[in-house]
Order: C-alpha cells, then sequence, then structure tokens
C-alpha cells in the first residue's frame, strides 16, 4: 500500500497542509497543499501572548487538517510551529488545545531548524541550487530565515525576527500607506536585516515563503495558483519595486481585487514586498529564484528518505 503522510505548518500568519504519497526509492509526489490563514500572531508583538480568540481559531485549524489527512488515508502526521509559537508566552495553551483537539503532538521548531529544513526543501527542488554558492530566504509573518550553502553543504544559518505581520502593524495599517511611512517601513527593515548579518556578494539568491510565492503569482496574474509555474520563475528588483508602489498606493479593498494575491493576505503583502526589496538590495542580488518548496517539503522530503 503506498505510504501518505501530512504535514500541518503552523506560521505566524498562515497554517500550510501538504499532503504527499511516497513514489518509491525515497520519492514522493504531492497529493494537496494548501494554507489558511488564521493569524495565529495577531496582537502578539503588544500582548507577549497569543489571543484567545486566535488560540481557538488556529488550534481548529490545525485540527480540521489533521481529520482531513486521516480521511485520506496518512500514516503519519507531522505538526510544526515557528516564530509566534516561539515567543508566545502561552504557547502551551496552544500546543495542548491542538492535542485536546485531534491528538496530535505539535512540535515547535527552533530557527535553524526551520532554516535547515527549507535549505534542504530548495536543494531536493531547484535545478542547479546544489552547484553553486546560494543564499536561501524564507520570510513569514514572524521571522525571515537565511540559509548560505556551498556546492550542496549548508555553511551558514540564521534566523532573525523580521516578519510581514510585526511591520505591518507598526507601519503600514493605514491604506493607502503616506510615503513618510513607506520609507520610515523600508528603512528600519533594510536596518534590522543589514544588523542581523544579510549580506552580499551572493551567486544565487532563493526566495520561499508565502510573500514570495505570492508576489510571483501576481507577477504572473495567476487567478489559479499554480505551483509548477511558481517553481524556479525569477523576481527582479524592479518587478518588486513595481509592486511595492501598486500596494502602498491601494486601499484594503482595492489590495483584494489584485489578481494573484489571496485576499487574506492584502494587508501584509506590503510588508512582505519591503522585506524581499531589502534583501536584494543588501545582498546586491539581481533577482530572486522562486522556491514554491519549503519548510514542509523539507519535512515531507525527510520523512520518506527514512
Amino acid at each position: 500500500m503506498t505510504q501518505r503522510k501530512a504535514i500541518v505548518d503552523v506560521g505566524t500568519n498562515s497554517i500550510k497542509f501538504c499532503l504527499a504519497e511516497g513514489t518509491g526509492a525515497g520519492g514522493y509526489k504531492v497529493v494537496k497543499d494548501v494554507n489558511d490563514i488564521v493569524r495565529l500572531g495577531e496582537g502578539l508583538k503588544d500582548t507577549g501572548r497569543i489571543g484567545a480568540e486566535a488560540l481557538e481559531r488556529n488550534a481548529r485549524s490545525v485540527a480540521n487538517f489533521v481529520g482531513e489527512a486521516k480521511a485520506a488515508g496518512a500514516d503519519e502526521i507531522v505538526a510544526v510551529g515557528t516564530m509566534a509559537l516561539r515567543v508566545a508566552e502561552n504557547a502551551a495553551d496552544f500546543i495542548a488545545r491542538v492535542k485536546e483537539l485531534c491528538g496530535v503532538e505539535l512540535r515547535v521548531l527552533s530557527g535553524e531548524e526551520e532554516a535547515q529544513l527549507s535549505y534542504v526543501a530548495v536543494m531536493s527542488g531547484i535545478k542547479g541550487a546544489a552547484e553553486t554558492d546560494l543564499m536561501t530566504m524564507d520570510t513569514g509573518g514572524g521571522s525571515t530565515e537565511f540559509v548560505f550553502g556551498k556546492a550542496g553543504k549548508l555553511v551558514r544559518k540564521f534566523s532573525l525576527n523580521v516578519g510581514a505581520v510585526r511591520f505591518t502593524e507598526q507601519y503600514l495599517a493605514a491604506m493607502p500607506v503616506a510615503a513618510d511611512k513607506l520609507a520610515e517601513a523600508q528603512a528600519a527593515i533594510a536596518k534590522e536585516l543589514g544588523d542581523g548579518g544579510v549580506a552580499g556578494p551572493v551567486a544565487f539568491l532563493v526566495g520561499m515563503g508565502g510573500t514570495v510565492t505570492s508576489m510571483a503569482s501576481v507577477k504572473h496574474r495567476m487567478a489559479r495558483y499554480d505551483p509548477d509555474a511558481i517553481q524556479g520563475s525569477t523576481l527582479s528588483l524592479n518587478d518588486v519595486n513595481a509592486q511595492i508602489a501598486d500596494y502602498a498606493a491601494k486601499t484594503l479593498e482595492q489590495r483584494r481585487e489584485i489578481v494573484g494575491l489571496q485576499p487574506k493576505r492584502a494587508d501584509v503583502i506590503l510588508a512582505g514586498a519591503c522585506i524581499v526589496k531589502a534583501v536584494l538590495e543588501l545582498t546586491g542580488a539581481k533577482e530572486m529564484t522562486v522556491s514554491d518548496r519549503s519548510l514542509r517539503h523539507g519535512l515531507l522530503f525527510q520523512l520518506f528518505k527514512v
């Protein structure tokens, strides 16, 4: 019988669910890959805690995905958490509520583990990535992970608490965004990334995560998201600047109408795009290659390889 495995990845902004089945010899094919933007990190910066409503909403989303995995015959279900659960004072309450609802023990990944899994996903999915000097960035709602590799070997990795949710709440919540607020946000993001060690030169830059794949989807005007078309596509600094100008000029309602952008991502996409811009500028990279595969695919690669 074909093995089926599922990953539930609980992020600051969204929960991602990936179901895959083995194809033999350690390979797998993705059967379903979806996300639910349920904002675990809502207000987390101000209180240091996950709010009661956000906790329940997200725990139920995890339980729904676990139920779906069981119904689809998954023999292994792995649930992991990232930045929001690393910092929230009441992360244990969330983990307990998930277990109560669906019986699954959620594990919180360290920033380094998260970076390592993203790197595995790129190595297994982007042509030429294993042969070159490479930097990957995986930007999410609460943090951005960076990995540096040489000829397929990981040489350095770190995670910075620079994510789209905090910078949206701090600078970019009023839409359209005033030019001075946008400039302030961009300066703050560039400073935190630069101080954190993001620098060039970088021979090959790969970006992943919801912000990057959404920006690629907007670039290609995808009414329906096509992971195969996104995988290996590129975003140039010109593409990024054009999208920043467009997002900043629009109201939230207007952003929700943009073809290729999930409406629930409309409020945080500008901050995410500013993070991408800063990384391109700090590293001196002309463009970024987009990976549709990230942490969850890295985990699947490991699960099927065992």
